[in-house]
């Protein structure tokens, strides 16, 4: 076996070898053993990395009064609201949480048709009010469910739902914040207040570089404040730009994930705090591992590691799989764990 020049390349030694016998899976080479070894182990290999993240609500949502009026109550910062509650009043009419994905954009009456049609039926069947058909159309029966429905409410029975009477949002929602006060003049969608869901989460921000880290479905270990560990998974993965200190600065592209707590109940009274979170990116257990170092380049191409047997060495070629911590999941025949690899000094 004919060895070549070694290249060091980061941590690793890469030793271009040839077998020289066609490719053959082992070859015995010379008496010189390598300056150090390492063994060969079978284990979990985790690619792992640790960041910080800000346990809290999550992002915050604007509410606009789209209502003209004056307004005349207001929710406290930090309350929980659910389906069929007031938000705030205007001009003493309140302003009522429904739950949906599609947002409150048009007013809405008999003949009108779409899936926004289809959200106000169900959240009215939910609170309910029957005697109509939950499909796409508001037809004359959905409107006498809408009278009923603003009776109830102290609302003019008019059969239709005017912009802004009604917000919808995918669950619950706690107040994060109130922009607006009392006595004030709404109904230019000047903000009122702002709100967030109702379950703690983490979010990360992360380099563009390590966006390996964060895909959705990704398992996380989340360390709280006290020192507990609660286990995780990312929910949502966007991209943000995030502005410079220095407005001179070009703004900084970077990767932004939400983690969902598998116990929200683990969070039970910390309403912010830092925390440390370990994403597991990749995961492979029961696999043979050597240090990165271990690997050498053959002329073949590919990789091998030096065998060290005694008073004698063999390179022997393996196929690599996962590079984490230091170590490399290599696989090939002849190979164990327990087998000494030689390492450079």
């Amino acid at each position: 076996m004919a060895v070549g020049a070694a290249v060091t390349v980061g941590a690793a030694a890469w030793a271009t070898v040839g077998f020289g016998n066609g490719g053959g899976a082992a070859a015995p080479t010379g008496a010189v053993l390598p300056p150090e070894t390492a063994q060969v182990t079978r284990q979990t290999l985790q690619d792992t990395e640790a960041v910080t993240g800000s346990l809290g609500y999550g992002g915050t949502t604007m509410l606009a009064g789209r209502v003209p009026g004056v307004v005349t109550a207001l929710p406290l910062a930090g309350a929980v609201l659910g389906r069929g509650q007031p938000i705030y009043r205007v001009d003493d009419a309140p302003i009522v949480l429904l739950s949906g994905g599609v947002a409150a954009y048009r007013s809405l009456g008999p003949g009108d048709v779409g899936t926004d049609v289809r959200q106000l039926e169900t959240n009215l069947a939910a609170l309910g009010y029957r005697g109509f058909t939950v499909d796409r159309r508001f037809t004359a029966a959905t409107a006498i469910a809408v009278r009923r429905w603003q009776r109830s409410l102290g609302l003019p029975r008019t059969g239709r739902i005017e912009q802004g009477r009604v917000v919808f949002a995918p669950g619950r929602i706690r107040v994060d914040s109130v922009t607006a006060s009392v006595n004030q003049s709404t109904g230019g969608a000047e903000e009122v207040l702002r709100y967030t869901g109702t379950d703690r989460v983490v979010t990360v921000q992360l380099d563009v570089s390590r966006q390996r880290l964060a895909r959705t479905g990704t398992a996380v270990r989340i360390t709280l404040p006290d020192g507990k560990q609660v286990a995780g998974r990312v929910g949502r993965v966007y991209t943000v730009v995030v502005p410079p200190p220095d407005p001179s600065a070009e703004p900084e592209t970077r990767i932004e994930a939400v983690v969902a707590l598998a116990d929200p109940g683990a969070a039970a009274g910390i309403s912010a705090a830092v925390v440390d979170v370990v994403f597991t990116a990749a995961d492979r257990p029961d696999v043979l591992t050597v240090p990165i170092a271990a690997l050498v380049a053959l002329a073949e191409g590919g990789y091998g590691v030096e065998v060290v047997e005694g008073s004698s060495t063999r390179y022997v070629a393996v196929t690599t799989g996962l590079f984490a911590n230091g170590r490399v999941e290599i696989s090939g025949a002849g190979l164990r764990e327990g087998l000494t690899v030689g390492m450079p000094r």
